[in-house]
């Protein structure tokens, strides 16, 4: 017997995957895995690789649209390869994508390209306006996350870099950063 698996992703903590999980629900999913995690990488998605690695013949992946599964064409394309190989099935609820049609699978390639330059054109548009704040002494990048000073405290102390860094609960690279990479 073949299953309807949901796939639900948002990408940040501050989102929910309910809206996507009641569609999927309501498309027939009889299983639903849900991340949180960004669609610029399939790396690091388990819940993904779980859906994945169980996926059987005649099964079908289902999402509600194809960027939740991908924001680039070779991940997509490596996706889409993956349920393949297993012989299962893609399908979208909010998008005519199903990959058992030659319609379908057309759909999916084109929507995976301007999946991609949706992409870059966010990038670019993210850019241009650091750069603008830079120019106008606005952007000063993120906060540093090791106290610098604390650092080289302790190292004045007597403190050796690894015990540095497990005192502040940071890498000895930063340790070393902090130190001007000299070690002081």
């Amino acid at each position: 017997m073949s299953a309807l698996v949901g796939y639900a992703r948002v990408s940040t903590d501050d989102q929910d995957c309910a809206l996507q999980e009641e569609a999927l629900r309501a498309a027939g999913c009889t299983i639903i895995r849900s991340e949180k995690r960004s669609g610029t990488t399939s790396e690091g998605r388990q819940e993904l690789e779980t859906i994945l690695s169980f996926l059987r013949s005649g099964d079908t992946l289902m999402v509600t649209r194809v960027d939740r599964l991908a924001r680039s064409v070779a991940d997509l394309e490596r996706i889409v390869a993956s349920v393949q190989d297993r012989g299962a099935f893609l399908r979208a609820t909010e998008q005519p994508i199903d990959t058992s049609s030659p319609a379908g699978v057309a759909f999916l390639q084109m929507l995976g390209v301007f999946a991609q330059f949706e992409t870059a054109i966010r990038r670019e548009r993210q850019m241009e306006g650091i750069a603008k704040a830079k120019d106008r002494g606005v952007y000063k990048g993120r906060k540093p996350s090791v106290n610098v000073l604390k650092v080289r405290e302790l190292r004045k102390a007597g403190m050796g870099p690894a015990a540095i860094a497990k005192q502040l609960g940071i890498g000895r690279a930063s340790v070393y950063r902090a130190l001007g990479g000299a070690g002081e």
